[in-house]
């Protein structure tokens, strides 16, 4: 499963989180510390190296509503919603939540989700027995898109079992959508947690393809809330030259070139689309 993410530009820009071997935020990296793999070509003369500026966090709650999830798993789901709301990081006008079941999403509240309202909105929100998973992914990424404040980085915080039953779109339209709004998955898995199913393959792959993290949700709110704080100080932004103009899609990886230790989150590739002559 891949997403995509066009562009046109001789420049890759990319965003990307790392931790130690303990799973620990890295407070100092070097630009020698990593070397960029795009598309089996190493990259190690950059542009650009920084520690991301953002300070904030722009989030969307994606809450699956199907009735073999949402009566069993809505006390969990509040108490995350009740932890992003207390947190400073987060505007007041930055918290957005919307459910999916049935034919199409439903916005329960929009950047106007602080405290109980929020929870009351969550609480009366009614099961239905269809999962458009896909769907909803792609409606809450161009939601972000839409209304992203470039001071903010965008996270969608998404509550499901990973099982899609009626999308129109596939995952790979899902993904295309997340990577262009620049934000990161943040999967909490719903389902089963004596097995590996098919649905949490595709959390997986979906927090893995934009940069995000997967959780299973007996780990609790505050491992959830925790990883997403966590990953906004320790975010790095590296820009490097375009070292091919092969069209198509252009997988990427992050990887450590002294301490073998560290390991990198980034999404996972680029389409690049050569220039018309």
């Amino acid at each position: 499963m891949s997403g995509t993410y066009h562009s046109t530009v001789s420049e890759v820009r990319l965003t990307f989180f790392t931790t130690d071997q303990h799973a620990q935020g890295r407070a100092q990296l070097k630009k020698d510390d990593f070397a960029v793999v795009d598309n089996g070509l190493v990259v190690r003369d950059f542009r650009s190296f920084s520690r991301s500026d953002v300070t904030q966090l722009d989030v969307l709650l994606l809450v699956d509503s199907s009735k073999s999830v949402l009566p069993r798993f809505r006390q969990e789901i509040t108490d995350v919603l009740r932890l992003v709301s207390q947190t400073t990081s987060i505007a007041d006008d930055h918290i957005s939540i919307v459910s999916f079941g049935g034919m199409e999403p439903r916005i329960l509240c929009a950047g106007n989700c602080r405290g109980a309202p929020a929870e009351a909105q969550l609480a009366a929100a009614t099961a239905d027995g269809q999962t458009p998973l896909f769907d909803a992914v792609l409606f809450a990424a161009n939601f972000l898109a839409k209304h992203h404040d470039p001071a903010a980085r965008p996270v969608l915080i998404l509550f499901s079992d990973g099982e899609d039953t009626i999308s129109r779109s596939s995952a790979s339209d899902a993904i295309a959508a997340v990577l262009t709004s620049e934000a990161q998955i943040y999967a909490v898995d719903l389902g089963n947690a004596q097995s590996l199913s098919n649905g949490t393959v595709t959390l997986q792959n979906m927090a893995a393809a934009t940069g995000g993290r997967y959780f299973a949700i007996r780990e609790g709110a505050v491992k959830v809330l925790s990883s997403v704080l966590e990953d906004l100080h320790t975010g790095y932004i590296v820009t490097y030259r375009l070292p091919s103009r092969t069209a198509g899609f252009h997988w990427v990886r992050i990887l450590p070139t002294r301490n073998l230790n560290l390991q990198f989150r980034c999404r996972r590739g680029y389409h690049y689309a050569s220039a018309v002559r």
